[in-house]
C-alpha cells in the first residue's frame, strides 16, 4: 500500500507538460516528413504550419492542462497493481478518483487547480498567484458532505481523503505552448486554504495565493476542523436549485 498523497507528489515529479499547441493536419512542406527527435520533429511541424498556439485566456489555457495532468495521473494508476481511477465530469468534484487496495482502500478525491503566475509591469515575478485558486464550491457538496449532488461523483463525506494537484505557470506568449516553468504541487486542501473567497460573484472557497505557501502548505488555519468549522459556517448564499435537491433529501 502507498498513500495517495506519497504518490501523488511521486508522480508529478515525472510529469512533463508536452503540449506544443493545437496540431492541424494542413501543412505546407515536403512529403515524408522524417525528424531526428521530438525537438526537431516540433521545430519542422512549426514551421510547416501544422501548429496553431493554445489559447492565451487563463480559463481555457486551464482546462488543456487539467485534461492533460488528470489523462497523465489514470495512466500512471493503470500501471499501478491494485489501482483504480476514474475521470470526473467538467466543473464537476473531483477531477479524478483514485481507488483500489494499492490505495488503501476507499475512495479518495483529486482535483487539479490550474493557477498562472503574477508578474510585474515589467515581467518579473510577484511570488503569487495571479488569482486565488478555488478548492471547492462552498454551498453545495461542501457544505452538505451527506447529499448527492449533480456532477459529484459520491457525496463528499464518502471520500477517505481529498487532495490538490496545483499546476503553477507563467504565460510565455512567443511559443504555441503558451506554458513555461510548468510546477505541480500536491496538497491537502485545508492546508492551503485562506479565509477569502475566490470570487467576489460565486460561492467558492480560495487558497493563499502566495506561491511559497502553496509549496509549504501554510494557509490560514492551525487545524483541518479549523477549516471546517470557519468554511461550513461561512454565509454563502444558496442557490434555489440547492434548496429543491435539499427538500428533496429530506422527503425521503
Amino acid at each position: 500500500m502507498v498513500p495517495v498523497e506519497q504518490w501523488l507528489r511521486e508522480q508529478c515529479g515525472d510529469y512533463g507538460w508536452g503540449l506544443g499547441g493545437v496540431f492541424r493536419s494542413k501543412g505546407d512542406h515536403a512529403w515524408p516528413l522524417v525528424a531526428r527527435d521530438a525537438e526537431d520533429l516540433e521545430a519542422q511541424l512549426v514551421a510547416g504550419g501544422h501548429i496553431l498556439p493554445l489559447p492565451k485566456e487563463p480559463a481555457a489555457l486551464a482546462n488543456v492542462l487539467e485534461v492533460g495532468i488528470v489523462s497523465f495521473l489514470m495512466d500512471r494508476a493503470d500501471d499501478l497493481a491494485g489501482a483504480a481511477s476514474a475521470r470526473g465530469t467538467e466543473r464537476g468534484y473531483p477531477d479524478v478518483e483514485l481507488s483500489g487496495d494499492a490505495f488503501g482502500g476507499g475512495y479518495h478525491a483529486v482535483d487539479i487547480k490550474v493557477a498562472r503566475r503574477a508578474v510585474g509591469t515589467r515581467g518579473n515575478p510577484l511570488g503569487r498567484t495571479q488569482s486565488r485558486i478555488t478548492l471547492y464550491t462552498g454551498n453545495t457538496y461542501f457544505r452538505h458532505p451527506k447529499i448527492s449532488f449533480p456532477g459529484v461523483m459520491r457525496p463528499f463525506a464518502e471520500y477517505t481523503s481529498h487532495l490538490d494537484v496545483l499546476g503553477i505557470y507563467t504565460l510565455d506568449e512567443t511559443t504555441p505552448g503558451r506554458v513555461a516553468d510548468l510546477e505541480l504541487i500536491v496538497q491537502q486542501p485545508w492546508r492551503i486554504a485562506s479565509r477569502h473567497r475566490s470570487s467576489t460573484t460565486r460561492e467558492y472557497i480560495g487558497a493563499v495565493d502566495k506561491i511559497a505557501d502553496l509549496r509549504a502548505g501554510h494557509g490560514e488555519f492551525d487545524t483541518e476542523a479549523e477549516f471546517y468549522s470557519f468554511w461550513r459556517r461561512f454565509p454563502f448564499k444558496t442557490a434555489r436549485a440547492v434548496e429543491l435537491l435539499l427538500a428533496k433529501e429530506l422527503d425521503r
